[in-house]
This record gives structure tokens, sequence and C-alpha cells, in this order.
């Protein structure tokens, strides 16, 4: 059994345990937070919840533990450091940081003797590697990808992270047009902003100052500067009511040409349609946390991405079962 340790409980995290029900080479051991443990409920029956002062006590009874955390503050700092002790997968998504934290968490995996994977999830994770292999296949083209329209986890970790929300729900909104003109084969140049919106329910604190809140949410870098983007600020029971739900997916195309001359034009298109986007990704992160056991197992080390390993690690079939039923 591969035995995970989940960091957080959070939506991310609940999903992972989730979806460790349905992989029965895994077990979930232990559950760590900062909050008070007594003040979680882990629904597995038997895990405990443990401070988060407590992990380094675990070392030698976890094989994979599993970051819920968030990609503004948490993984940055957290990745890095319990790679020291653990193999570790992640969800970092704040893609203009990737190749900073790939080199910190690499370096403290490579020290350590232990595997980590960074950014796993659908975006980044399953479309990443999808944009690839398009792109390997059909060199002269263009990629495209659009996500939602659907709650983005960490767009609205991002937003709670401002002095003065309570909470918040970020949905991400393709522009109908642009998916229209990348489907039927025009090969049209976007810049982001044509590409979504970006539409933000937001609960204040009583007193906060509105007019700062919004204008910190629109003009953060690398989450909604370059967006338009809209916010709504509305009551918590509101929030409850129409928002509660985590639903999400995407598109992603390649639009490419083959031939001598390049006559014949070719359209790769994948889509996802999630009704919880963190059961999916921590579905996804199970699978991947199957394939940073095997990595450790046969003595690799250091951070890896989605480009880096093997289909076949993430299943639990093995290679000659894979070959007859899938193959």
């Amino acid at each position: 059994m591969i035995r995970i340790g989940l960091l957080g409980y959070g939506n991310l995290s609940r999903g992972v345990e989730a979806a460790i029900q349905q992989n029965d080479d895994m077990e979930l051991v232990a559950v760590f937070s900062r909050r008070d443990p007594k003040s979680i409920n882990v629904k597995t029956p038997g895990v405990p919840a443990l401070s988060i002062d407590e992990a380094k006590n675990w070392v030698d009874k976890i094989d994979v533990m599993v970051l819920g955390g968030g990609s503004a503050t948490d993984l940055p700092e957290q990745t890095p450091e319990f790679a020291k002790y653990f193999n570790v997968v992640d969800s970092f998504d704040t893609h203009a940081r990737i190749p900073e934290h790939f080199d910190n968490v690499d370096a403290a995996a490579k020290a350590s003797n232990h595997v980590a994977v960074i950014s796993m999830g659908w975006d980044p994770g399953m479309f990443s590697l999808l944009r690839m292999v398009s792109s390997a296949v059909l060199p002269e083209g263009n990629n495209y990808t659009f996500w939602g329209k659907g709650v983005s986890q960490g767009h609205s970790d991002a937003i709670r992270r401002i002095k003065g929300v309570k909470d918040a729900r970020q949905y991400t909104v393709p522009v109908d047009a642009a998916v229209d003109q990348v489907r039927s084969g025009q090969n049209p140049t976007f810049v982001t902003r044509d590409m979504h919106t970006r539409e933000c329910f937001v609960v204040a604190e009583e007193g906060a100052d509105l007019a700062r809140i919004e204008e910190e949410i629109k003009t953060m870098p690398n989450y909604f500067a370059d967006y338009n983007t809209t916010v709504h600020f509305i009551s918590e029971e509101e929030l409850k009511r129409d928002h509660a739900g985590l639903p999400h997916g995407g598109f992603i195309f390649r639009s490419g040409v083959t031939g001598w001359d390049k006559e014949n034009n070719h359209i790769i298109e994948y889509s996802l349609k999630l009704d919880s986007n963190p059961e999916f990704t921590g579905s996804v992160i199970a699978a991947y946390a199957r394939a940073v056991y095997r990595l450790a197992q046969e003595g690799q080390t250091g951070c890896k991405t989605v480009f880096d390993i093997a289909p076949a690690y993430l299943s639990k079939l093995s290679g000659a079962e894979l070959r007859k039923t899938m193959l």
C-alpha cells in the first residue's frame, strides 16, 4: 500500500481523500493542518488529524505527502520545505512562476534524496501535457486554451488573502466569440484579455473598504491584471446559496497544417466538463502520487512535472496489462 499524508484539509485535500478511496493500492494515513486538529473531522475512519508541527515525526510512516495549500502564499514556502522530509506532490498553478518554483523545489528534493512533482492537476497538468503532445505532432500551428466557465480555486484563494475579504468565488469565463473563431479554423491571434473574462463574487468584512478591495483584485499581477474583471460584493448568505458548488472545465486546441504546400488543416480539441474541480484535481494528484512513489522506489530524486513522467507510472496496471487492454 502507498501511504499518503495530506498537508491541509481544504477542498483539494478532501478531493484527494475521495480519490484514495477509489485506488485500492493507496491508503490515507494522516492529515496535518495549521488549524486546531480537534476542529477537523477526517472523513476516512481511523485517520488522525494532527498539527502541522507533528508532520516531521511521520517521515518513516508516509510514502508521499500531498500539499493542499494555495499557490499564492502557501506552496512557494511549503513545497521546498516539506520536500526536505518527504516525497511530495503539489498543485502550484501560478503559470508565470512555475520555473522559479521548480528550481526551488528541485534543489530541496535533490539535497534530501526525495522526489517532488509540482503543478499537478488539469491545468497545469493534463492540459499542459496535451499542449506539448499536440505541438509535437503539429509543429506548425497555434495552441489555444480556454478555461471555464467555472470556479478557479487558486484565484478564489488569492482574493481571500486580501485584507477585508471574508470569502470569495472567482469564475473564469471563456469569450464565446473567441472559441468559435478557433474551432472554425481561423487561427486568430489573441491577447490575454480577448479570450476570457473573470467574474468575482466577494463577501467583505463589515466596514471594509470596498473600493480598495476591488482595486487590489483588478490590479493583482498573474491573476487579474491582464483580464476584464468584474467584482460583485454580495452577502455571505448569497455566496452559500448561489455559489456553493465548484464546477469547472475547459478546452484546449491545437490548430495546425500538414503537407508539402501546407494545404491540409487540422484541429485537435480536448475538453473537460467537471462537476467538482477539487475532486477531479484530487484524482489527478492521486495518480501522480503513485508515480512519485514508483520513481522514489527506483532511486530517482529531484523535481518533476507532467512532462517528465511516463504515463505507465500513473496506472496500477502492469505494462503487460496496459498493452493488452489499452494499447
